[in-house]
């Protein structure tokens, strides 16, 4: 197998500067990123190939329209099978390392960049926007929207992007440039990230989750602690979670970037924390070694959870970090609507309440959720992706009032109640068509007192039944409504 990459001595330090139209660049899919990826690619003179297996109408009419730009496009059963010959660069849209594609270019030596890394690369050198990065395995998408209003009420102009929102290729070639961008960084995208260097950013947890996509903890965590390489002012890390601090200790950092700690607790020095359900500043005010700056109530935290608490915070930091005033940090939570399915109240009936948090698509996203209530009838399952539930069960036993398993999983959380739980009744749906959410919710009724709240809260990735999560989240919607 060859490749001409060996002639592009510029690709490693490749900018928006650098002569395109002498690079061969190949896309992998034609989703929203990989469509971004192409265009701007072509933008900037490239010669650019997708390859995309799924025929739908949606990606029928990109692939055409990127045809008419200048584009190669393969798509069909069997594209992605192309061998790379010939080809510079690889630019995937969460594709797996062990991809044939990806591991035969990975064996020629041909780099693999990030949808992220390539809007990192091809912004700079002439709009250098800085960008304030998250990653973690839950709350990115709630705390970047948090930051995004904090900076909105800062009077910036700015945008919630990356694994949200619009594609960074498409937001850093927008015509009205950015001041900052408040940047959501999963794990798939930050694996395929060699070169960026971040304003700051945040992890703001570690819990098992995507270890078959990366091949283990190691991996996982290995991709995550990336966020931290290269930032120039702050490296936010949750004091809760250890593995976060270890992650800021390794990482090489600008000269002067500082560590910066968030608790639920009276913050240490350099960290935002709670003090009597005022959340406040020990890091970036003059005084900190003695005093602390007020920065919002905890009752401008909504909805009120634990978790959503340490979001506020992990938020609260990047934006403080970016010099947005303790004012600005307030009405930004006030303000901000966090997106559906994470603990979104449904429905209330009966002095039953439904609570949708289909986004709990790990075991850690579930505990958050368990946590925010007393008693539950909890309807759970799908893709467990490799996790266990025994930690999940015995912290969360007394709570609940039953269970409800669907999904393709649902027997390892079976066994997981059957172990630590026996008392607690469970109900298991076998269908796993359409009628599936509404037998799930009728079987919960059927345990559900007064006072109780059925929560969905899966544990699991939805693909099993779903096309994501936000569908599964509106079927239980539909099936609490017509019940």
């Amino acid at each position: 197998m060859s490749s001409s990459s060996g002639g592009l001595s510029w690709l490693p330090t490749a900018d928006g500067a650098s002569p395109w139209s002498q690079a061969r660049v190949l896309v992998t899919g034609l989703g929203v990123s990989g469509f971004a990826a192409a265009d701007g690619l072509l933008e900037f003179g490239a010669q650019v190939v997708v390859v995309e297996d799924k025929v739908t109408e949606a990606n029928s009419d990109k692939a055409e329209l990127l045809r008419t730009l200048g584009a190669e496009v393969r798509l069909g059963p069997g594209s992605s099978t192309l061998r790379p010959d010939g080809i510079d660069l690889i630019v995937t849209t969460g594709w797996s390392p062990t991809h044939p594609l990806l591991a035969a270019a990975a064996a020629a030596g041909i780099p693999i960049w990030s949808e992220p890394e390539l809007a990192w690369r091809l912004s700079r050198p002439k709009r250098p926007t800085p960008w304030l990065g998250i990653t973690g395995t839950n709350g990115k998408t709630t705390t970047t929207q948090m930051l995004e209003s904090m900076l909105r009420a800062a009077g910036l102009r700015t945008a919630a992007v990356g694994n949200i929102g619009r594609p960074l290729m498409e937001t850093v070639l927008d015509p009205e440039p950015y001041d900052v961008l408040a940047v959501e960084l999963s794990s798939h995208q930050l694996h395929w990230s060699h070169a960026l260097a971040l304003h700051s950013a945040a992890v703001l947890n570690l819990e098992p989750d995507h270890y078959e996509w990366h091949g283990g903890p190691q991996g996982y965590r290995d991709a995550k602690a990336k966020i931290y390489s290269g930032v120039q002012v702050a490296c936010v890390y949750n004091v809760a979670d250890p593995a976060t601090e270890q992650m800021v200790e390794d990482a090489e950092v600008v000269e002067g970037a500082r560590a910066i700690g968030f608790t639920l607790g009276t913050p240490g020095l350099s960290m935002l924390g709670v003090v009597d359900d005022l959340l406040v500043d020990r890091a970036f005010i003059e005084q900190r070694r003695d005093s602390a700056l007020e920065l919002a109530k905890v009752a401008d935290v909504t909805p009120a959870a634990p978790h959503n608490i340490a979001n506020a915070l992990a938020a609260a930091a990047l934006a403080r970090a970016y010099g947005v005033p303790a004012t600005a940090v307030r009405d930004g939570l006030r303000g901000v609507r966090v997106g559906a399915h994470k603990i979104e109240t449904v429905l209330v009936r009966d002095g039953i309440t439904y609570v949708d948090d289909s986004k709990a698509t790990n075991p850690h996203a579930a505990d958050a959720a368990l946590r925010a209530f007393e008693s539950v009838v909890w309807i759970a399952g799908g893709q467990a992706k490799g996790t266990t539930f025994d930690d999940l069960v015995v912290s969360h036993r007394d709570r609940l009032r039953g269970a409800v398993l669907l999904g393709l999983d649902r027997a390892v959380i079976a066994d997981a109640l059957s172990r630590h739980a026996p008392e607690v009744p469970v109900i298991t749906i076998e269908e796993t068509e359409d009628g599936a959410m509404a037998q799930a919710v009728a079987a919960a009724d059927s345990l559900a007192r007064p006072g109780d709240t059925v929560l969905l809260a899966p544990g699991c990735a939805s693909l099993d039944m779903y096309s994501d999560y936000a569908a599964r989240g509106d079927a239980f919607a539909a099936a609490v409504r017509t019940g």
